[in-house]
């Protein structure tokens, strides 16, 4: 999410960014990720459908950063995606793209890719009053209507799942990555099997809140249930890994509990310590699978071989022993992207928070009379 600017609500998210300012902001934040180790990644959805136009200017040497791929604005329904009633019924808000009926899923799907996007991402559940977790908000046919229309123009989706209901659907309807793919079930896992499908679980969020939100002054209300939905998804995606289903990392960056070039290596460790996987198997979901986010071919970009990007990491240690090595930028020695060094050295950037980019409150509480008095 490097439009998003690390916002810490999304009151900040939807309402407080402004189109020629995130630009900026996203253009300052996005060389982080190069330093921190990341010499690719994908951008799945985006504020103001700024991705595709960050995406050219680091192809174009005007911002520094690592290989790039696109989407645009998330395509919801009316129902919403993860931010309720700040979702408007029609057009858009911040990352959001209010889809109607059919016609305007193609429609808008078209649109994306006339304008650049090299994924088309949906938002295949939501949040809604009253309902814990997530519910489907699509039905088969929107979802395939959205589908059907990219892979005609030779383009991929993405789909944001979070039950096991929502990754059979979208595996059903043609997604080729699915996020999250939570609490994923044998039917759901079959209808990816089938499908070809990859899936992306995405933990890292939900793990920073579950174990370090205290520490920032994060909600504590859904670490329960944070932890619980990563328990429950990582023995289904090994499960997946175990039955051939490619396995992406990715670490939702852009957010306040995940800030620019600190967590990007982060999902690696939790594919070890929680799903099981080693740590050379985990390397491969970050490096050799990764080509297909970028929409590479494979063994052209993550490996080293005659003829592949030269997208290269030295770093003091052993990873292949404890991955976490990566998620240490002291750690690394040399950052090689398309051939040419990183320099390491420079200071790392900082800025101050500009004109209403930051909500204050008033107070983290009531002020009763008995907390008065405490």
């Amino acid at each position: 999410h490097i439009t998003f600017g690390e916002p810490a609500s999304n009151d900040e998210l939807f309402f407080h960014r402004e189109q020629s300012t995130a630009a900026l902001v996203a253009a300052f934040n996005v060389p982080k990720l190069l330093r921190a180790g990341v010499t690719g990644f994908l951008d799945a959805d985006c504020l103001w459908n700024l991705g595709p136009a960050l995406r050219d200017a680091i192809e174009a040497g005007i911002v520094e950063g690592p290989r790039m791929a696109s989407g645009m604005n998330a395509l919801l329904t009316a129902a919403g995606g993860t931010a309720g009633r700040l979702i408007p019924d029609a057009g858009t808000a911040g990352y959001a793209h209010v889809v109607g009926d059919r016609a305007d899923m193609v429609r808008t799907t078209r649109l994306q890719i006339k304008h650049g996007a090299d994924w088309v991402k949906i938002h295949v559940t939501g949040s809604l009053p009253g309902h814990r977790g997530e519910l489907t908000v699509w039905t088969l046919d929107e979802l395939r209507a959205v589908t059907e229309t990219a892979h005609d123009l030779d383009t991929p989706t993405i789909a944001h799942c979070r039950s096991a209901r929502s990754t059979r659907m979208a595996a059903e309807a043609g997604v080729d990555l699915i996020l999250h793919a939570s609490f994923m079930d044998e039917a759901a896992l079959e209808a990816v099997v089938a499908a070809g499908s990859a899936i992306a679980p995405t933990f890292t969020f939900l793990a920073n809140l579950a174990d370090h939100g205290h520490k920032v002054g994060a909600a504590s209300g859904q670490v329960d249930l944070f932890r619980g939905e990563i328990d429950a998804t990582a023995a289904a995606v090994r499960a997946a890994h175990a039955a051939g289903v490619p396995i992406l990392t990715g670490s939702e960056s852009g957010f306040a509990l995940t800030p620019y070039g600190h967590w990007h290596a982060r999902e690696l460790e939790l594919l070890v310590d929680v799903v099981g996987l080693t740590p050379l198997e985990a390397i491969r979901c970050a490096t050799a699978e990764g080509a297909r986010a970028l929409r590479r071919e494979p063994g052209t970009i993550g490996v080293v071989a005659a003829g592949a990007a030269a997208d290269l990491l030295v770093v003091d240690g052993d990873p292949s022993a404890d991955v976490g090595v990566l998620g240490d930028r002291a750690n690394l020695r040399h950052v090689i992207s398309r051939g040419r060094p990183v320099d390491l050295d420079r200071p790392w950037p900082t800025r101050r928070p500009l004109p209403g980019e930051k909500v204050g409150v008033w107070a983290a509480e009531l002020l009763t009379r008995e907390v008065a008095a405490r």
